[in-house]
Parts: C-alpha cells; sequence; structure tokens
C-alpha cells in the first residue's frame, strides 16, 4: 500500500518577502466524486493553502482518477497525497484504489509524511463473513494525519491535514486531535501551524474547546457551529464539523462556509490567516 505521493504542476514564483496573508481552502470532497464542479470552485478561490480529505486515487466510483494529482495539475499547484485506506472494492489487484488526504499549495512542499493515529476504529477492517461489496467499505489502512512543510519565502509553515474517524464517539476524535497536537507541537515552538481537516465533532463543543486551547490553537474560521454538511431532513439541519485551526498566527479574516457549492456531502470551509510579524516562521 502506498504512503505518500508528491508531485508539482506549479510556476516558479519570484518574492523576496513572504507573503503578509495567506488563503486557505479545507474541504472534504467525497472522493471526488463531482470533479469538474470541485476543480471549478477551488479555482475561483485562488487560495495559496488547500487541504482536502476524501481524496480517490484509481477508485471506480471515481472514474479511477487520480484525483490529488488531476486536481494540482488543473490548479497549477504542488501537492502530497497521503494514503488513508486501500479501498479492496474499489481497485484491481493490477490497479488497487485508495484514498486519503491531499494538501494543495502554491508554493514547494516538502517533507510529507503520514501520522497514523494509535487510536483506531475497527469497523473498516475486512471480516470474512462479508462480500468484497462497495456497500461495505472493506478497507485496509486506518485515519491519518497528513503533515506537510510548506516553503514560502525565506519561511516555512507547518501543515496537518486530518480526517477524524467517523465511527465510535468523540472520545477517539478527541484522543486523534490529541496525538496531531503532540506532533504539532516542536514545530509550533518554532512558528505557525495549520491543522485543518474534517474533525467528524463540534470543535466548540466543551471538550473540543478545552483541548484546542489548552495545546494554543483557535479557529481560524471564527463560525460558531455554522453548519458545514448539508441538511438531511427536518430533524437533521447539518453538522458542524470541518474546521482550520491555527497556532502562532496573528489575526484570521474572512471565514466562510460555502453553503451553495453542492459538490460533496461536505461545504467549503475558507479564511485567510494574516502574517503580520516577525519570527512566525521556522
Amino acid at each position: 500500500m502506498i504512503d505518500v505521493l508528491t508531485g508539482s504542476f506549479a510556476t516558479p514564483k519570484w518574492l523576496l518577502w513572504p507573503p503578509r496573508s495567506l488563503r486557505v481552502v479545507d474541504w472534504n470532497i467525497e472522493r471526488g466524486l463531482k470533479f469538474g464542479r470541485i476543480l471549478e470552485f477551488l479555482a475561483a478561490q485562488d487560495a495559496d493553502v488547500l487541504t482536502l480529505q476524501e481524496v480517490d486515487i484509481s477508485a471506480r466510483r471515481s472514474g479511477l482518477r487520480n484525483v490529488a494529482e488531476d486536481l494540482a495539475r488543473g490548479l497549477q499547484m504542488y501537492y502530497a497525497f497521503g494514503c488513508e485506506f486501500q479501498e479492496l472494492a474499489q481497485g484491481s489487484r493490477s490497479l488497487p484504489a485508495y484514498t486519503g488526504q491531499a494538501t494543495l499549495s502554491r508554493w514547494p512542499i516538502r517533507d510529507a509524511r503520514v501520522i497514523n493515529f494509535r487510536q483506531q476504529s475497527r469497523f473498516w477492517t475486512p471480516k470474512w463473513y462479508r462480500p468484497n461489496l462497495a456497500l461495505f467499505q472493506e478497507r485496509l489502512g486506518g485515519r491519518i494525519a497528513l503533515f506537510t512543510k510548506i516553503d514560502l519565502p525565506n519561511r516555512q509553515l507547518a501543515v496537518f491535514n486530518v480526517h477524524l474517524e467517523s465511527r465510535g464517539d468523540d472520545a477517539m476524535r478527541l484522543s486523534q486531535l490529541k496525538e496531531t497536537f503532540s506532533a504539532a507541537e516542536c514545530y509550533a515552538a518554532q512558528g505557525a501551524v495549520i491543522v485543518a481537516g474534517d474533525m467528524n465533532l463540534d470543535i466548540s463543543e466543551p471538550g473540543a474547546a478545552a483541548m484546542i486551547r489548552d495545546a494554543g490553537f483557535r479557529d481560524a474560521v471564527c463560525l460558531p457551529r455554522a453548519s458545514t454538511t448539508p441538511r438531511k431532513g427536518l430533524l437533521n439541519p447539518g453538522r458542524s464539523i470541518d474546521a482550520i485551526l491555527a497556532r502562532n498566527v496573528p489575526q484570521s479574516r474572512d471565514g466562510r462556509v460555502y453553503p451553495r457549492v453542492h459538490a460533496s456531502d461536505h461545504y467549503p470551509v475558507c479564511c485567510s490567516l494574516v502574517l503580520q510579524h516577525t519570527g512566525l516562521f521556522f
């Protein structure tokens, strides 16, 4: 099974100083099933960093497309893909299918690696009594954080792209988030860090909010309880489960959720991180 893939379709940029702000878009793109709409929206954002979840490679459901690479090509960006699962019912022996996280950047990406969470659900583990059908989503692998360093002019930025477990309770998700914060600690001591992704929990809930605060992070989107998933009937108005968290960033602005973008079962979330002061990067 693959671990990390990287590539570049970006054109060189010549700047003497780091940009004063970075526009970040986070989005669970539901495997890239509606690729054309996804690419169209992302192209219109002119973002510096994209953190995407549920990104397919060679899966039948998404047309055997390498979604991460094709998005990077269409947007002329650098990319890193971290494998979360091998999708057993979506590929073949000669062409395995994978899904995971992808981080795209206008600036060079280096030191990409996967952090495999210690706490995992066994829900996805193949069972001998279940047929290998797409309905059962049998998989090899587990939930991850994709870590990347992004090279800005004379500076670097640490990015953790996460997809926390969708099964089980919040205790497992908080454990995975805590692992991410622990991994981020050495980078936060030196500069700016982003933790973004599909949290599968509401970060404004007391347990999550306390953990985020204690780790030195804050909500960079600043839209409490704004729904990031569509309404499902009268009794389910949608959930607020996607977030961009920042540490050592003096200010964020223009936080927004896009509820009119119907290209996934999640809405895109974005903000601008203002990087005004010196010493914010390592």
